[in-house]
């Protein structure tokens, strides 16, 4: 009994780890710019690691020395700000590739990030990422391709929380949401992760109180919906007025999340 156990799991952990990096494949995780056999030199070098809800990856300020790819469970990226508030940067998924890396050594985490739910995650040193794109240009050269993406992501996200308002930053966040974690149904758009008023307040810098002041009204207007305590948009074209949303090519999906 003991050895089927252990081959159900390991199917299992195999099976969730596939559909990980079918997910990060489509919306422009590291797995998008690599092959497999250029993945296969990097995750060779790493370490997995089993954490719990709630565990501190890095500490902003921290010096960078790893980077970590998660293959399952979900990381909360936040940074305070000068009077103490915590904002949410990002929510990253299974086949997320986090950390700082700049390839020059020397560097301090400008963000913390904290395990939003329980996973597994495989860490890399930088001292042995650096070895390995030393040797493989082609590699170094695609690695530097999802390190402008990443940064693109955060320019838009930014773009969208400066330029629109209140409203427009909490449309755009429901999109990107929409995005990573959104599942297509008749009735609309089902988020499949529960975000409180809270956490969508952090992430747009605002109260909670006007975060659900914005979504009541929303939901009066036949925009969102709840179902199963989870967030439904039905007219994604209203948010994506709210936030002056370009269309494709402008604004592709692996640039449009979370």
């Amino acid at each position: 009994m003991g050895t089927v156990f252990v081959e159900r799991t390991t199917q299992r952990t195999e099976q969730k780890q596939t559909e990980a990096g079918k997910m990060t494949r489509e919306t422009g995780g590291i797995l998008s710019f690599v092959t497999p056999e250029q993945w296969d030199l990097i995750e060779a070098k790493m370490q997995p690691k089993r954490v719990k809800s709630g565990y501190s990856l890095f500490l902003e300020g921290d010096e960078a020395g790893y980077l970590y790819y998660i293959r399952s469970g979900r990381v909360k990226m936040t940074k305070s700000t000068e009077d103490g508030k915590e904002i949410i940067l990002s929510i990253q998924q299974s086949g997320d590739l986090i950390g700082e890396f700049g390839g020059i050594g020397g560097l301090n985490h400008s963000y913390s990030a904290e395990m939003a739910e329980k996973g597994e995650l495989a860490i890399i040193s930088l001292s042995d990422l650096e070895s390995i794109l030393s040797k493989h240009g082609d590699l170094a050269l695609k690695f530097l391709q999802w390190m402008a993406l990443s940064q693109r992501i955060t320019q838009s996200r930014f773009r969208d929380l400066l330029l629109y308002g209140k409203a427009g930053a909490l449309a755009s966040t429901l999109i990107r949401a929409s995005n990573s974690y959104g599942k297509v149904t008749p009735d609309g758009i089902v988020l499949d992760m529960k975000l409180n008023h809270t956490e969508l307040a952090e992430m747009i810098g605002a109260t909670r109180e006007s975060v659900t002041r914005m979504l009541g009204a929303w939901k009066e207007q036949g925009t969102l919906d709840m179902m199963e305590g989870k967030l439904m948009i039905r007219d994604l074209a209203a948010l994506r007025c709210m936030c002056g949303c370009p269309t494709f090519p402008s604004c592709p999906a692996e640039l449009c999340r979370l």
